[in-house]
Formats: structure tokens, sequence, C-alpha cells
């Protein structure tokens, strides 16, 4: 009775968090109320005379009035170009120009099936989550193409299809900012890092922000994530499930032949990519090395034509062996309708860009970082009991706000410039937004891709609702919360570099 009462607790609570969300505004129009909001804010504290002392500079800041003259004439000469400037609309668009051919050529799904269907079934579970953490180099395709693959599979092997659902779910969405090599979301929130620091009081760190700056860490977390869902899957979330009493059967599908053929030919090509793209900085002659300092080469600040080829050579050479792909008009539809399905992201950046571009040049980002450091300091909150609170604050946020990119559009030019301000590195901000952002995924009932999840999961059960995918995907949640914050603390306790070259803590004296 008591845990039939907790979990109506639960559920009740979870609806009041899917009513509240479901009332906030799409995000493009998110963003466009806090443009206008910026607006007349600034208008109102330049009105009242808000200044604060930069204790690092020694300068008086002041709020430039965007409803001033002057205000309105920045505002419409910047209108285009706030847009066009915007650093993560290009990154993104050019580095999903190559997903987008890997993906439709069948690339991906052929390289996730081929993983989870070629390991002893002992392994399952493990290689579910593991390919799932994988997935994210594709952007969304882990949840089309794994999660309902993952119920596939364990219906076949004759266990419980929503434990297999359950552990790819948790691996695709809870683990998305893990993965062994760069995916489109380590160049989209670096880009919004370095602006956010560009318009701190340390502008000239900007450019020492690299794409790979949380490489390492997220490198670790594959292998720290996938033990634990493994765990997960296999010591709470399959025995609460018990045996599948439903009707439905499945039969694995695995690789053809063809298909296997073109595996082999597209990762023979990404061999050949990336030892051609090596020649760019592994010898002193090489164009794009630092000899100086090889990890401060134009090579790793410019990673997105790398990505792309990544990705589009195998894609292309797969396409070409199993006929996906028999000229250049099918390369030129599947790009096309790649960026077909990136208008909901322009419309966004277009928003958000103008967002981002008022909040910084009213001086209201270092207005709010000057304040919030001295509101941290009076605390006497200044240690690592900030990162834990900021890591729950953005944890919570997630549950109400589902993409990673716009809420750190919204949070990286407030907390950016504070962390900075007490001694964390803009890269290490970013680093612990990622862990908040990812584990409460799978228990967001905003989360873009929620409802399709629950879609999969009422195949072999109807009664599935929000209620019954949350109560299962809450343990993946914590548990992967615990193991990446006590990673975390380990991690700042040895002193382990985060990224090439990149450290935990930000010396402000140096960069007065």
């Amino acid at each position: 009775m008591e845990d039939t009462q907790k979990r109506g607790w639960v559920t009740k609570a979870l609806d009041v968090i899917e009513r509240v969300g479901n009332k906030l505004p799409h995000p493009a129009t998110l963003f466009a109320i806090l443009a206008g909001l910026i607006i007349v804010v600034s208008g109102i504290m330049a009105a009242i005379g808000v200044t604060v002392e930069d204790p690092i500079k020694g300068e008086t800041v002041t709020v430039f009035n965007l409803m001033s003259s002057e205000g309105i004439k920045y505002i419409f000469e910047n209108f285009v170009t706030n847009f066009t400037g915007f650093a993560p609309l290009g990154t993104v668009l050019v580095t999903m120009l190559g997903i987008g051919v890997a993906e439709r050529s069948g690339l991906i799904s052929a390289m996730l099936r081929g993983l989870v269907t070629s390991v002893p079934s002992s392994m399952i579970t493990a290689a579910l989550v593991f390919a799932g953490i994988m997935s994210s180099m594709a952007a969304d395709a882990g949840y089309v193409v794994l999660v309902p693959l993952g119920a596939v599979l364990y219906a076949g092997l004759g266990r419980h299809p929503l434990a297999g659902l359950a552990a790819a779910f948790a691996g695709v969405s809870a683990g998305f900012s893990a993965n062994l090599s760069l995916t489109a979301l380590d160049p989209l929130l670096a880009d919004l890092t370095i602006e956010a620091v560009k318009n701190s009081a340390f502008p000239e760190y900007a450019g020492q922000i690299q794409y790979t700056m949380n490489y390492f860490f997220m490198l670790a977390s594959v292998v720290l994530l996938t033990i634990v869902g493994t765990w997960v899957t296999n010591r709470f979330v399959e025995p609460r499930l018990g045996n599948y009493q439903g009707e439905v059967e499945e039969e694995i599908n695995y690789l053809t032949k063809a298909e296997k053929k073109g595996l082999i030919l597209s990762f023979l090509s990404l061999l050949v990519t990336l030892g051609l793209l090596s020649l760019l900085i592994a010898f002193e002659w090489s164009p794009l090395r630092n000899n100086e300092d090889v990890l401060m080469s134009p090579f790793f600040f410019n990673l997105v034509p790398s990505i792309f080829l990544a990705f589009f050579i195998p894609g292309l050479v797969y396409g070409i062996v199993t006929k996906n792909i028999k000229n250049d008009k099918d390369v030129a539809n599947q790009l096309n309708e790649t960026m077909e399905t990136m208008g909901s992201f322009i419309v966004l950046s277009f928003f958000a860009a103008q967002f981002v571009g008022f909040f910084a040049k009213t001086n209201l980002g270092r207005i709010l970082a000057i304040k919030g450091a001295e509101f941290l300091d009076s605390t006497g909150i200044n240690d690592f009991r900030v990162v834990i609170l900021f890591i729950i604050v953005a944890s919570l946020i997630n549950l109400v706000m589902g993409s990673a990119s716009a809420k750190w559009a919204i949070m990286a030019p407030v907390f950016v410039p504070i962390m900075m301000r007490i001694g964390y590195s803009p890269e290490f901000t970013t680093l612990i937004y990622r862990i908040a952002d990812s584990t409460t995924n799978v228990i967001s009932p905003l989360m873009t891709y929620f409802a399709i999840v629950i879609a999969f999961a009422q195949k072999y059960d109807k009664r599935v609702g929000i209620g019954t995918l949350i109560s299962t995907m809450l343990p993946y949640s914590i548990a992967f919360f615990i193991a990446w914050l006590i990673m975390l603390i380990i991690w700042v306790v040895v002193g382990i570099p985060i990224g090439p070259d990149t450290g935990i803590y930000f010396d402000g004296e140096m960069w007065k």
C-alpha cells in the first residue's frame, strides 16, 4: 500500500511538471520573449542608473539602453548580423550535412545493428548501452533506430522487451554527452561558451577555448556509463519488469552481405580520410600545425570540416556499395532532406541570436556575473559546493526545457562569467552543464523524443504511459547522476585535464 502511495505521489508530481512544461511557449517564442524583455529591462535599469564596479578590470560597468535612440539604431543595424554571425548556426549546419549523408545512406543504422547483434547474448545489455551512448555522434538517430531495436533484441532473446528499450534509451539519452569521438554537440556548446566568454570581463580567453575542451572526461565517461547502465538494467529494471506476458514476438534483423560489405569499405574509407586529415597537423610542414604548441594548432580550432568529412565520405562509400546512392542526385537529395529537418533549428537560432546579441550589448551579463559572484562570496559558498548546486539547478531546468543548446544559450552568458570569477574555467562550466543536461533527459516528459519512446513501448504493453516510463528510467537517472558526480569529484581532486590543454580552474589575474 505504501509503495502504491509513493508511486501515486511521484506520478502526480510528474504530471504537474508535465502540465507546467506544456504551458511554456515554443523555444523560438521563448527566445523572442526574452529578447523583448532584455530591451525593456535595459531601459528600466539604465533609467534608474544601475552600475557596478568591476573588481578585476577596475572600471565602472553601466547598462547600455536598447530603448534609447542609440539602442534602437543598434537593433536595426545588427538584426541581420546577429543571426548570420551566430556561431552555432554555421557549425551545426555544416556538421549535419556530413552526418545526414551517413544517416540517410543507411550507414548509421547498419553500424548500430551490427554492433548489438554481433555480441554474445550475455553482453547484449552492455552493447545496447554502449551503442546508445555512441549514437550521439549521429545526432538523434539513436532514438529512432536503437531504442526500438533494443526492444526487438530482448524480445527475440526471450527477455522483457521493455528492459531492452530502457537500456538503449538510457544510453542514447542519459549518456548523450559522452562519446569516444567528437560529435555535433561539442562545437555547438563550445561556440555558445565562447560567445559567453567574449562578453565577460575576460574576452581574451575566448581564443583559448577548443572544441575538444571536454574530450578526455567524456571519453572516460563512456566506460563509466556503460558499466553503470548495464548494472542498473540487470539489477533493478529487468527484475522489476519480470517475465514478459505479452503476445508480441520479434525476429532479429541481422545485417545482409551487402550491408556487411558496405560497413567494411566505409570503415576503410574512414581510416583513409583520417590518415589524410592527419597530414594537416602531423609534421612540422603541415599547414594547420602550430610547432610551438601542437595542441593550440589551427587544426583543433577548426574541427568542423574534419567532422564533416569523417561522416560524409564513409556515408557516401556505404551508400554506393549498398546501392542506396546511385548517382549525384541521390547525394544531393540526402543533403536536401537533412537541411529540411534543420528548419526548426534555423528558426530557433534566429531568435536565440537576437537574445544573445542584445544580452551582450546591454552589459547585463557582466552586471549579473559581478553581482552573482558577490552574492556567492557573501554566502561563503565559493568552493565545489557551487558546482554541485549548478548541476542540480541545470538538471531541474532540463525537466521543463528539453533542448541542450537552447538552455545553454540562456545559461552560458550568466553562469560562465560567474564561475570564471570564482575560479572555474569556462570549459569546466560547460562540462558540468553537459552532465546535468544528460542525466535527467530520460525522466523529462518534455524531452523531444519522450512521446516517441512511449509509443515504441506501447507496442509491447498498451498500459505504458508517462508515469510508467519515468518510473522505469528513474534508476538510470539517479545512478548516472551519482556515478558522474563521483567521477567528477575524483577528476577535480586528482587534477586531470578535462580535455587537450584544458584545465579545471581559471586564473583571472592572468587575463586582466
